[in-house]
């Protein structure tokens, strides 16, 4: 990641963290054992650091992920609805492909997958659906769609079959809206908490096609944004926090 552009993530991510303090307020739960023991301020920090966990996808992955995407890609945008119909040919090969996971009777083979659904993505009625929001949505010069989900680093078996119900749903849906699209559904985690071993996570095992529905760590960063962004990214997130370092102690000094 060249110098500007490294600035410019690094202000991104400067921008969501003062935006997240503007719209945070602590819980005012009275925890007097707490508060005698560690401080107000650093129970304050506590709470929003566990706030922060829970929307670190939206108030910071997702606008770094565009802002780097932007560079790269014809269309980058998140929170984004996916077409809203599926046939009813599809909803069935949907099923049958799940089924099949379930007891091991299918190779995983996400290409195969998404041109059984494309060879009946019109056939029989087509079917008003909700499905989730795309969080990630990329459009090449080309054409090319992916979709990307992104997740927390350690989803369990039952998240992921969830998952893959929606990947697929995602193709069908696209499908259903121009059958000669190039679509990718995908699943993103952020970063891999067993490093420096590999992510291995049992759950994802017969559910989701390594090679073609899962990005990890460095996979999904250095596909958004290119080669080398990941370690740039972390760069970035490290100048970001010692800049701020005066404010946030600052912030957190008015809960003394």
């Amino acid at each position: 990641m060249h110098s500007q552009r490294q600035r410019k993530i690094k202000e991104k991510i400067k921008d969501c963290l003062r935006a997240k303090f503007q719209s945070y307020s602590p819980e005012t739960r009275y925890m007097p054992f707490h508060h005698r023991l560690l401080g107000k301020d650093r129970m304050a920090l506590y709470s929003f650091i566990q706030s922060l966990n829970t929307t670190f996808g939206i108030s910071i992955y997702e606008p770094v992920a565009v802002a780097l995407a932007r560079e790269k890609f014809k269309v980058a945008d998140t929170q984004v609805k996916p077409f809203n119909e599926i046939s009813s040919e599809a909803h069935q090969q949907i099923q049958t492909i799940m089924d099949g996971l379930a007891i091991d009777e299918r190779e995983l083979d996400k290409p195969t997958e998404t041109e059984q659904i494309r060879k009946v993505c019109r056939a029989g009625t087509l079917d008003k659906v909700r499905l989730t929001q795309v969080d990630i949505w990329l459009e090449s010069y080309e054409g090319e769609l992916f979709l990307i989900d992104l997740k927390t680093v350690k989803p369990n078996k039952g998240n992921f079959k969830e998952f893959k119900r929606t990947l697929l749903e995602w193709t069908a849906a696209e499908l259903a809206r121009d059958p000669e699209v190039i679509v990718n559904t995908m699943i993103g985690i952020p970063y891999n908490p067993y490093e420096p071993k590999p992510y291995e996570r049992w759950t994802m095992k017969g559910i989701l096609d390594r090679d073609h529905e899962v990005l990890i760590a460095e996979e999904l960063w250095d596909f958004l944004g290119g080669e080398g962004t990941y370690a740039d990214l972390l760069d970035a997130f490290e100048l970001a926090g010692i800049e701020l370092r005066s404010e946030i102690d600052s912030y957190f000094a008015q809960f003394k």
